[in-house]
């Protein structure tokens, strides 16, 4: 049409000539908006990165399985070596066979005292009044070695009475337990809960009085009251040598047990080593030991791990 009318035009190309030219689509403002938020670092379902995480968790187990497998084995020679020599010392007559038995018919004699029950029973009992002591013992001490540590009154005034009785030994005054309460369960009890509270509130007071100055003088920099200053630094920083008179006390609760368990009770390791003591049953009397041994480790293996989770701050987890 002609340009005069001013209805519409036509854009011509010289013949022979392709246009390359391309509509450019028309972008809204909401559009660019959106391609300028930048894409988030990772958009899987939570399923998604739960299932990468644990294949994660997988891999590294699995580097780390030649490692534990060599570690596990280095803290295992010493034990198999004893067993081997307890095996083959008695049956090549290096030692007599009938006060010391090969340990394949210990390890026979313990099967039959677990199988019908004996062992058991008498682990039971043992445990019981084992634990009953041990947590009296750290319910009385932890805060009464708090107590003593912080306030120099307080030591003062129970320091020359503590210096008489953390040096009398437990086993001496079981008499006098017994005479004063019996040969019943309070007298097995109350002579686990004096050996045990020893360790903790000695143990406690040094952590307390040992705590380093430097973290003292930056508490006090901070105007900490005496409360925060007992929870946020005292506290904290006496866990570690706190906890090393509790896995002491754990150890001490077990042994001085067995010990109180050999004079008028009726069930018990320590009962059931003596008794079989006095009818010759030797195998017997190994596998009461050896349970009490294993009993031990099992104990402060757990209390190593509470040691640990209470004091995460002083290293960082293993990776």
């Amino acid at each position: 049409m002609s340009p005069t009318t001013g209805t519409a035009t036509e854009k011509t190309t010289a013949p022979g000539v392709v246009s390359t030219a391309e509509p450019v689509p028309a972008v809204s403002p909401a559009m660019s908006t959106v391609s300028a938020v930048p894409a988030p670092h990772d958009a899987s379902p939570p399923s998604v990165r739960k299932v990468r995480s644990t294949a994660a968790r997988f891999r590294h187990a699995v580097r780390r399985l030649p490692y534990l497998l060599v570690k596990g084995a280095t803290k295992s020679v010493a034990i198999v070596a004893l067993l081997l020599l307890w095996e083959t010392a008695p049956r090549l007559g290096l030692v007599d066979r009938t006060f010391l038995p090969p340990f394949s018919e210990v390890a026979h004699a313990w099967w039959g005292l677990a199988a019908d029950g004996q062992l058991a029973d008498n682990a039971r009992a043992s445990l019981t009044r084992s634990f009953s002591g041990f947590g009296l013992a750290v319910a009385v001490a932890v805060p009464l070695g708090l107590l003593i540590g912080w306030y120099r009154p307080v030591a003062d005034l129970l320091g020359p009475l503590l210096e008489v009785f953390r040096n009398t030994a437990a086993l001496a005054l079981l008499p006098v337990f017994v005479l004063l309460l019996g040969i019943g369960e309070t007298s097995k009890i109350s002579i686990v809960v004096y050996a045990c509270t020893w360790p903790i509130l000695l143990n406690t007071i040094s952590a307390v009085r040992n705590v380093d100055p430097t973290l003292l003088k930056l508490a006090k920099s901070m105007n900490l009251s005496a409360p925060r200053l007992f929870q946020k630094v005292i506290l904290p920083a006496s866990v570690p040598v706190m906890f090393t008179g509790i896995r002491l006390a754990g150890a001490v609760s077990i042994l001085v047990l067995v010990a109180a368990e050999m004079i008028g009770a009726k069930a018990g390791l320590g009962y059931l080593i003596n008794a079989s003591q006095y009818n010759f049953a030797i195998p017997q009397m190994y596998a009461g030991i050896i349970t009490i041994s294993a009993i031990g480790v099992t104990f402060n293996q757990l209390l190593v791990t509470v040691e640990r989770r209470l004091s995460s701050w002083r290293s960082p987890a293993d990776s």
